[in-house]
C-alpha cells in the first residue's frame, strides 16, 4: 500500500478511503444500522460503509494505542515500585462548528464501548464549560462564545486533572443548546473511565507559553491522542446554513428555544441570517482559533462536500 505525505518534511502519513478502509483487516462491525443512525447528528451523513471504511480502521488503530499505553504504564509502575491506579486513555475531538465532531465522538464511543474487553467509555462536551450567559452578557462577549476566551478554562483544566488523577466522581456542567446556556447545578459525573473523548471547538489550542517558565497546562496536556475533523470553509458554510434551515421546524420552534425568534423565517430570510451568523462569528473562530490547531491532531479526517470522509491523514510516530 502506498502511504503518501504531502511533502517530504510532513510530520503525516496521508491515505486515501481505499487506503484507509484496507487497514481495517478483522475488526469486527459491532454496531448495527439503527444503532449508526441514532448516532448521526442533524443533517450529518453517517452510514454503516463510513463506519466501516473509517471508523473500524480507526478503533483498531486505538485499540493498540490503548494497549501499549498500558504497557508503558505497567513498566513505569515497576520502575517506580508504586501500585497506581491506571489514568484513563484521553482522546480529544476538534474542528469547526457543523462539520460533525459530536457524531464522530458518539461513534468511537459507541465502538470502544463494544471492544472485547468491555471498557467503561465516557464522552463529555465542552460546551458545558462555557461561561453562563449571565457573565458572558455582563462581559461583552455573547457575540463571542465559542471563542477560547468564553470558556471558564480553569475549570475544564481542574476536571480534566481530577479525571486522569483518577479522583471520583469528577463533574462537568451540563449545556443545553436548546436554551443555549448551561443549566444550574447539573453535572454530568466521570467515574474513572478507561476511556474519555472530549470534543469541543478549541480543545487542540495551546496559546503562548509563559515567559517565566511556569507550567501552564493546555487542555490538549491531557490528550494521550487527538481527532480533527476537517472540510472546506464553503463547505462548513453551506451545512451550517442547512443545519439552520432544518432547526427553524424542530428545536428553534420550541418555546423554550433561545432561538424560537428564527423559527418563522422565510427561506430567504434563515439563509440571510445564518449566512450573516457564520461570516461574523463562525468564520473568524474558524480561522483565529480553531483551524491554526489542525496540524497539533494525531488523526486529521478530511470531509467533501457530501459529509464523506474522504482523506486521512495520520501523524508518525
Amino acid at each position: 500500500m502506498e502511504q503518501r505525505t504531502d511533502d517530504g518534511l510532513s510530520p503525516y502519513r496521508v491515505f486515501s478511503r481505499a487506503e484507509w478502509a484496507a487497514l481495517r483487516e478483522d475488526t469486527p462491525m459491532t454496531l448495527r444500522r439503527e444503532e449508526v443512525a441514532r448516532l448521526r447528528s442533524l443533517n450529518d451523513r453517517l452510514d454503516m460503509a463510513e463506519v466501516e471504511e473509517i471508523y473500524l480502521p480507526l478503533s483498531r488503530l486505538l485499540s493498540l494505542y490503548v494497549a501499549a499505553t498500558q504497557r508503558l504504564f505497567r513498566a513505569q509502575q515497576a520502575f517506580l515500585g508504586t501500585e497506581d491506579a491506571k489514568m484513563p486513555y484521553v482522546i480529544g475531538v476538534a474542528g469547526s462548528v457543523a462539520v460533525g465532531k459530536s457524531t464522530t465522538a458518539r461513534v468511537l464511543q459507541a465502538l470502544f464501548a463494544r471492544w472485547p474487553n468491555v471498557p467503561k467509555v465516557d464522552l463529555i462536551t465542552t460546551d458545558g464549560f462555557l461561561y453562563p450567559n449571565a457573565i458572558l452578557e455582563r462581559e461583552g462577549l455573547m457575540d463571542k462564545k465559542g471563542f477560547p476566551e468564553s470558556y471558564d478554562l480553569p475549570a475544564l483544566l481542574r476536571f480534566l486533572s481530577d479525571v486522569k488523577a483518577g479522583r471520583r466522581p469528577a463533574r462537568a456542567p451540563i449545556y443545553s443548546h436548546l436554551v443555549y446556556d448551561v443549566i444550574p447545578n447539573q453535572w454530568v459525573e466521570v467515574d474513572r473511565p478507561d476511556i474519555l473523548v472530549v470534543e469541543g471547538l478549541n480543545v487542540l489550542q495551546a496559546g503562548r507559553p509563559p515567559k517565566d517558565g511556569k507550567a501552564i497546562p493546555f487542555v490538549s496536556d491531557f490528550f494521550d491522542f487527538s481527532v480533527y475533523i476537517d472540510a472546506d470553509e464553503n463547505v462548513l458554510k453551506s451545512w451550517y446554513v442547512d443545519r439552520f434551515l432544518a432547526l427553524r421546524g424542530t428545536a428553534f420552534s420550541d418555546p423554550k428555544s433561545y432561538f424560537r425568534r428564527y423559527a418563522k423565517l422565510t427561506d430567504a430570510e434563515a439563509i440571510e441570517t445564518a449566512s450573516a451568523i457564520w461570516e461574523s462569528i463562525n468564520l473568524v473562530n474558524l480561522h483565529e482559533n480553531i483551524l491554526p490547531t489542525r496540524q497539533r491532531s494525531d488523526l486529521i479526517l478530511t470531509k467533501g462536500a457530501s459529509h464523506v470522509i474522504e482523506g486521512v491523514a495520520l501523524r508518525k510516530l
